[in-house]
């Protein structure tokens, strides 16, 4: 087991299948020393774990822990390009859109969820450039959707 699954590990978490597409993607992509992950959703044995929109059916305590959900995703498609994610160098970027209630304007502290994640299960590796989106809808009425882009060695 990588170190990085070990603190997943002790943090109660484990690396899940790859959720399969939605549609016409794959669920990562490597060039050169980069991994670009698609959009991954708070998917728990396959099903979403939460629907709704944040600010109105889902809490925005909730959402974060369903952006956390996404970034264990996103990991576990990273490690379906790579192998094994001790290799991953540095998480370069973090973009997550959370699916808002017209006036619901905590988009940052909802991607905290998966910026706090990256940092406890890769230490100074997490530290990333990040962008938090409100949106009107995201797919199957997701609350949360996270993609990472990531720095891996050879």
């Amino acid at each position: 087991m990588s170190k990085v699954e070990s603190r997943l590990a002790e943090l109660g978490l484990e690396l899940p299948e790859v959720a399969p597409p939605l549609a016409a993607y794959v669920p990562a992509v490597r060039t050169g020393d980069y991994v670009f992950t698609s959009g991954q959703l708070p998917m728990v044995a396959g099903k979403l774990s939460l629907t709704g929109k944040v600010g109105a059916e889902v809490t925005a305590e909730e959402a974060k822990e369903q952006a956390k959900i996404c970034a264990v995703n996103a990991l576990a498609a990273v490690k379906s390009l790579i192998g094994d994610l001790d290799k991953v160098e540095r998480v370069v970027k973090v973009v997550g859109f959370v699916a808002s209630a017209p006036d619901f304007t905590g988009q940052p502290g909802v991607v905290n969820g998966a910026s706090e994640l990256l940092g406890a299960v890769l230490g100074e590796a997490g530290v990333h450039a990040r962008s938090a989106v409100g949106v009107a809808v995201l797919p199957l009425d997701a609350p949360v959707e996270v993609e990472i882009q990531v720095q891996v060695r050879a």
